[in-house]
């Protein structure tokens, strides 16, 4: 026993290897420029996926050095991703729905929302999903009280449609202006689309199920472009884009760019298929590929003498299959028996990452390195108390180039067992030898 103890402890040692090579600027293979605008302070530089492929994974290996060369103190940084902020979708509560002269004029559906007490920039209406072919004005007006006791404010009068005849989607959606109003007064006046007959009993109050608050458009999430294509083929029922990606680019997001002067409206149903490329795996299979789906549309027309403009032409994809392989994507749009559409452009998008830093003087000349798989993630005390400036300084990141100065590291800088991995299994392999004779007495014993 003590033998495979000692052997352990072995193990242990040569697992734990030498500490974590320090970053040498010298060791880093790639270089980009950091170009500062004038001044000190934090400033932020925007992520491309130019860094991807060629960075350690989960960019572990970016380091920041000043260029005056050798013996320069790296910069410490912390990098953001775009999100929604901290708000989520949240429910506005329905209160005195009702009809007729309470709204202004017969017919009408009137009701209040209690909104959260937040910023908000539109609120969708949860109507009646079996209700269809309808076109309804929402006139709406804030309020901080109910009753007529304090100051109304109109913001507007807006278009809700459903058009399921003409295959033309629906839109119950009310963009406001951003807004913190406690309540909204909401009255609608709803009618049967042209060439469509109203419901039996009319439009009624029971047709509002309820409302939802989006995070407001300043908490929507930013994206940076990965790959852009004007190579729309037609085959078939579909129109197919395809992209050959680099490993480890996201792609989070597919965007899709009507030719100019196409003024058509359109509900298409889309899918994003990835394939890694590569050798199948150990038992011989081949990679999967996986898919996404979603639907894009717009709808700019004129119903019953109101204007109705709508438009969805993103579709979230968030994609796995090219993380450590790179991967083809094709994005398909599925168009039925109706006329393609004409494409300008198709774009895979990923959330927007910035790489934030303090410059230490003015002028200081800056680059951004990367390219050495041996270094670990950074651990700064600047990235676990960063606090994002309203208004960083603009960093332009230069092209990526091949550090001149580069080479590889010496060997003996590489911890102990990527330079000797023989060490490593022969330990472990004794320790298993060890052990297995120590049960095998034990089980004699105990037979016994």
């Amino acid at each position: 026993m003590r033998a495979a103890a000692l052997l352990g402890v072995l193990l242990l040692q040569a697992a734990a290897g030498t500490e974590p090579p320090v970053a040498n600027p010298a060791y880093l293979q790639y270089e980009r420029a950091l170009s500062v605008g004038e001044g000190a302070g934090q400033a932020c530089a925007v992520l491309d996926a130019e860094i991807f492929p060629h960075a350690a994974p989960s960019l572990r290996d970016l380091r920041i050095f000043p260029v005056q060369g050798a013996g320069a103190r790296e910069v410490p940084y912390a990098i953001t991703l775009s999100e929604a902020m901290t708000e989520e979708t949240e429910t506005a509560r329905v209160l005195n729905l009702g009809s007729g002269s309470a709204g202004g004029g017969r017919g009408k559906i009137v009701f209040d929302l209690e909104m959260p007490a937040r910023a908000y920039t539109g609120v969708t209406l949860d109507l009646d999903a079996d209700v269809h072919d309808f076109i309804a004005t929402a006139i709406v007006a804030g309020m901080d009280e109910l009753g007529g006791r304090g100051k109304t404010t109109a913001l507007g009068s807006f278009t809700l449609f459903d058009l399921a005849s003409q295959h033309l989607s629906r839109d119950t959606t009310l963009p406001l202006q951003e807004s913190t109003f406690r309540y909204l007064h909401v009255v609608l006046n709803v009618s049967a689309a042209p060439g469509a007959k109203a419901p039996a009993g009319g439009f009624v109050p029971a047709m509002v199920d309820g409302a939802e608050v989006p995070p407001s458009r300043e908490a929507q999430i930013l994206y940076s472009m990965v790959a852009e294509t004007s190579s729309v083929v037609t085959v078939g029922r579909e129109s197919k884009a395809t992209f050959e990606i680099p490993m480890r680019v996201p792609v989070e997001r597919v965007e899709f760019v009507p030719a100019a002067g196409f003024k058509g409206n359109f509900s298409r149903d889309v899918r994003v298929t990835a394939t890694a490329e590569g050798a199948p795996d150990a038992e011989g299979r081949a990679p999967l590929p996986e898919d996404v789906s979603g639907t894009i549309l717009r709808v700019h027309a004129t119903e019953a003498g109101r204007e109705i403009r709508t438009e969805e032409l993103g579709v979230p994809a968030i994609l796995g299959a090219n993380l450590q392989r790179p991967a083809k994507v094709e994005v398909a749009i599925e168009n039925g028996d109706d006329q393609p559409l004409p494409m300008a452009a198709v774009r895979l998008e990923m959330r927007q990452r910035k790489l934030c830093f303090d410059v230490p003087a003015a002028g200081a000349e800056l680059a951004l390195y990367y390219g050495d798989a041996r270094l670990a993630a950074p651990v700064y005390d600047y990235e676990r108390l960063f606090t994002a400036s309203d208004q960083p300084l603009p960093v332009a990141l230069g092209p990526e180039v091949t550090n001149p100065v580069y080479r590889a590291a010496p060997e003996e800088e590489l911890p102990f067992t990527e330079r000797h991995p023989e060490v490593l299994w022969i330990a472990l392999i004794a320790v298993i030898c060890v052990l297995g004779v120590v049960a095998l007495r034990a089980g004699r014993n105990v037979g016994r």
